[in-house]
């Protein structure tokens, strides 16, 4: 099955699902971007992107992160493959514009990149916290436990 486009950003990264294979509605997360091949986005690359816009704007970042906090408790696992979008407005993106002067994604890709992962850790995972625990811990807690929990997201899910 050929991948599912989900968003293209503005600056012409396309994110596409392809379905998965954990549960009968997994999907796997992907973006093309200037590189010219399909990569697969995990929490890890999130949190890091998170980083280094807290190194350029720590209070703002910190609201980008509670905006993903709020994010995470708003979407629903899904029932039928393929996942669409459930929160994510492009308006949303503007009050952040000054974090995508730094890092490698934009505002933009993080806030939908994120959401599908969300969507897909709930569907999955249904009673995991690891995820939670990560993104409230930051910026809070010690990088080391932090980026700790998005290794282990990779393991043993949401």
């Amino acid at each position: 099955m050929p991948p599912y486009h989900i968003h293209t950003t503005t600056s012409g990264v396309e994110i596409v699902v392809e379905q998965g294979k954990k549960s009968e509605h997994d999907f796997l997360i992907r973006f093309m971007g200037p590189h010219g091949r399909l990569r697969t986005p995990r929490h890890i690359h999130l949190i890091v992107e998170l980083y280094v816009k807290y190194a350029h704007n720590p209070a703002l970042t910190l609201v980008l992160r509670d905006h993903l906090i709020h994010l995470m408790e708003q979407v629903q696992p899904i029932a039928a493959y393929p996942p669409a979008l459930q929160v994510y407005k492009a308006n949303q993106i503007a009050q952040f514009a000054d974090l995508n002067a730094v890092g490698e994604f934009s505002v933009e890709f993080v806030l939908v990149a994120a959401e599908l992962l969300f969507i897909q850790e709930k569907t999955n995972y249904p009673e995991g916290k690891l995820t939670q625990q990560m993104y409230t811990g930051f910026g809070v807690k010690d990088r080391y436990s932090i980026i700790g929990l998005a290794v282990r997201t990779v393991y043993g899910g949401g």
